[in-house]
């Protein structure tokens, strides 16, 4: 029986924004491997690499307003996952609003019998080509 990659990675995407909503740092970390690094590129057109300590550090300057995650494919092995999202979040951060569409890429890979993302790449999608 073929592994459902795309299942899995949409339960692991919704924990994620679940709690990151809740602002539960925590179950976050769970889900996070120690050399996490979110990397990409802004609106503004800034490249950024964030580790972990720093992203959970920033939650609490935030207040998320929405996310939103869909799948659009994942493939993988037994032990790691990387999957593609179309996804779109709107952010109050150090009193500005961000509010961004991102092609997001995700690697997971597998800690005992739980799965950890290990690389957040994200790229701005801009308005024009917005989902239909």
């Amino acid at each position: 029986m073929a592994t459902d990659h795309a299942a899995i990675l949409c339960a692991l995407e919704e924990r994620w924004r679940a709690a990151l909503l809740a602002r539960d740092k925590d179950a976050l970390r769970t889900l996070i491997r120690p050399e996490f690094r979110l990397v990409g590129v802004r609106q503004s057109g800034e490249a950024l690499s964030i580790d972990v300590d720093h992203w959970i550090a920033a939650l609490d300057r935030m207040d998320i307003v929405t996310v939103e995650m869909h799948v659009i494919d994942a493939v993988g092995t037994d032990d790691t996952i990387v999957g593609t999202l179309d996804a779109c979040w709107k952010v109050r951060y150090l009193g500005q609003t961000i509010d961004e569409r991102v092609l997001l890429t995700d690697v997971w890979v597998k800690n005992g019998d739980d799965w950890q993302v290990l690389r957040r790449h994200t790229s701005f999608i801009p308005a024009a080509k917005a989902r239909n």
